[in-house]
């Protein structure tokens, strides 16, 4: 399994290449959502199409999700931005990248392009959280829905019942997010973070692809992005709501991969299947 310790934890990474390797191939770092996900949802989607198009993609299973070591403490914004920039370390990547995150993926890496410019040269935000001008305006919805699959998961023993039936993967990713979320301090850390305030998007030093569902909960994040943010585009995907990643695969591609061959320098025409 391939692996990195980063921060005194180990971190199981991925990492895809362009079909000819180069020195300058701009590298595209993916940052997952909570609990559930891991680096699989962008292994299955994205990464594959960044990497024939020219990219280096990096992808890596937060701490406590997916291969990754699991602690019991340690899982505020500030943390993942130095987890992030660890895994980067560890992997000999110090130059600037362009981040990819999805859901609370954004937070992690909206908060790590403003602690540290230098090293992001432009983000994209697939349904993700971040700005708001109030925490409960945020993070409500997202420890309401968390807090009910924790108990639902602790209560009925859903990763048992898949395991039983012969569901083997889903049942170890169902354990895996029961015991984040009902092992660690995700959820109390997560119910103290506060949002990037939207006068604080003033300071993104990098371009900004938001991509937003027209029925999402969090639509709102993107639309603070695109009013307070100096360089950002705003496309909103119709018909869909929080599952832009994996059900409108498509036409993310269709917007992103041609934002990024002009802001990453992406070497070859893109082309979506």
């Amino acid at each position: 399994m391939p692996e990195v310790t980063a921060r005194g934890l180990r971190f199981h990474v991925q990492e895809l290449g362009p079909p000819e390797p180069a020195g300058d191939a701009p590298v595209v770092v993916f940052v997952h959502g909570l609990a559930i996900d891991n680096l699989t949802s962008f292994l299955y989607t994205l990464a594959g199409p960044l990497a024939r198009a020219g990219a280096h993609c990096v992808l890596y299973d937060l701490r406590g999700h997916g291969l990754s070591e699991r602690p019991a403490t340690g899982y505020t914004a500030a943390d993942g931005v130095a987890d992030l920039f660890g895994v980067l370390d560890a992997l000999g990547h110090r130059r600037p990248v362009h981040l990819v995150a999805n859901s609370f993926g954004g937070v992690i890496a909206l908060n790590a392009a403003l602690a540290r410019p230098g090293r992001v040269a432009g983000l994209v935000m697939i349904e993700a959280y971040g700005p708001a001008w109030h925490t409960g305006d945020w993070n409500e919805h997202m420890l309401n829905t968390l807090g009910k699959s924790a108990l639902t998961l602790e209560y009925e023993r859903t990763a048992e019942r898949l395991l039983e039936i012969g569901w083997r993967r889903q049942g170890r990713q169902t354990a895996t997010a029961a015991a984040l979320l009902n092992g660690t301090s995700l959820l109390a850390d997560l119910a103290a973070a506060d949002p990037v305030p939207p006068p604080g998007l003033t300071g993104l030093a990098c371009p900004v692809l938001a991509v937003y569902g027209e029925h999402s909960e969090v639509a709102g994040a993107g639309r603070l992005l695109l009013r307070h943010a100096p360089d950002c585009s705003l496309h909103q995907m119709a018909g869909y709501a929080h599952t832009v990643l994996t059900d409108g695969t498509a036409e993310l591609l269709g917007v992103m991969l041609p934002w990024l061959a002009d802001r990453a320098g992406l070497r070859v025409p893109v082309e979506v299947s």
